[in-house]
């Protein structure tokens, strides 16, 4: 574990000092978030902030690779590099957009080649462990793959657009993650806990982490497409280096829903991204509009036309996060008998947080509404009358 620490923490400071000066950078190649209408922020915001977080999450692990315990999983031809390469390749095509504004179109063609690159060194969903279905055949791995990859990358895009939103529900749902993974590491193979999954997952939580203090609400630099499109490739990484490698056979035995949960947790781990994602597609497309234009309908922006404060908005998010993450990794490691009830609490408190800024609207109105009565009453009665 102490191995793992160490790797976050050397992600989060390299990230927290390289932000100062990829902002420079921005400023000077013209990478500006200008004001556009579905926008929040008022006045115009450097980006890039993901080259600060690619370049940390790069130099941690190459300094974890020389640690010795990590000599097996992060040595040569180690799936780990395969995802560094995938998320170097989408965290480039996302500087050009953050500079000159890409189509949609390029940046889907970027992210199907960052994911064909992994799956070319070996980040493959061979198996799904649904009903023991398995991939079948080389081609349908590439797509299955693929499609994966594409769904979190822009997940994981869709909910950038607050100040800190997107690193810090990335952030939370990676140290879920992380947590899972760990737990099976040192499930399946007592006395060696380095696992590939582990050793991507714990510097994406120092990256994020590193770059929040730059980022949170007022911003000083957004993470831009160079950070989004990143994020998402890491964390697809790995959660099909987990859930790619069950043995589907499992799915049959009487131990069928812990066989499941490799890819239940994924889900469940990234749910407020999925969520956005599914929801702004259906909405867009039953508008008649392309699934990638942009709208003002995401969760965030709702949020705040119901009277949460920026602040507020991103708060609310990030412990839906929390719930829905720690609640699906809690089902692995305990029983279902006390995972369920602190879930649902979990769920109730939640729903408590986010509707009660609508009783305190109401509230508001009502007094509103009494204030004026009461001045109406009050005119009325110093309306001289005739004698």
């Amino acid at each position: 574990m102490r191995a793992y620490l160490l790797i976050m923490v050397i992600a989060g400071i390299v990230t927290y000092l390289l932000v100062p000066v990829v902002h420079r950078a921005a400023l000077a190649a013209g990478a500006i978030t200008e004001i556009r209408a579905r926008d929040v922020h008022k006045v115009p915001i450097a980006r890039l902030g993901g080259v600060a977080m690619y370049l940390g999450f790069v130099i941690s692990l190459v300094i974890a690779s020389q640690i010795p315990y990590f000599h097996i999983v992060l040595g040569p031809g180690s799936m780990a590099w395969a995802v560094v390469a995938g998320a170097g390749i989408i965290c480039a095509i996302g500087v050009i957009d953050d500079i000159y504004e890409l189509p949609w179109y390029a940046k889907l063609a970027g992210q199907m080649l960052a994911a064909g690159v992994m799956v070319w060194y070996g980040v493959q969903l061979v198996s799904v462990p649904l009903l023991g279905i398995t991939v079948g055949s080389a081609r349908l791995t590439l797509f299955v793959t693929i499609v994966a990859v594409v769904v979190v990358v822009n997940a994981v895009n869709f909910i950038d657009g607050l100040d800190g939103l997107a690193a810090g529900v990335v952030g939370i749902a990676a140290l879920a993650f992380f947590a899972y993974t760990y737990y099976l590491t040192r499930e399946t193979s007592p006395g060696d806990f380095t696992s590939i999954a582990s050793a991507l997952v714990a510097p994406l939580v120092g990256i994020c982490i590193g770059f929040l203090p730059h980022n949170f609400h007022p911003a000083k630099i957004f993470m831009g497409d160079s950070g989004a499109l990143m994020l998402g490739t890491i964390i697809a990484g790995a959660s099909i280096v987990v859930t790619g490698q069950i043995d589907p056979v499992a799915a049959n035995t009487p131990q069928a829903i812990p066989a499941y949960m490799p890819l239940i947790v994924p889900l469940l781990v990234l749910i407020i991204p999925i969520v956005d994602l599914v929801w702004g597609v259906v909405r867009r497309v039953a508008k008649g509009k392309s699934p990638f234009s942009a709208d003002a309908g995401h969760l965030h922006h709702r949020l705040l036309r119901h009277g949460h404060s920026h602040t507020n908005a991103v708060l609310v998010l990030y412990m839906w996060t929390a719930v829905a993450s720690f609640s699906a990794v809690s089902a692995v490691a305990f029983p279902l008998r006390w995972v369920l009830p602190a879930s649902i609490f979990g769920v109730l408190i939640a729903i408590a947080v986010t509707f009660q800024v609508f009783a305190a609207r109401r509230a508001r109105a009502v007094a509103r509404l009494k204030e004026a009565v009461h001045q109406t009453i009050h005119s009325k009665s110093d309306v001289p009358t005739e004698s």
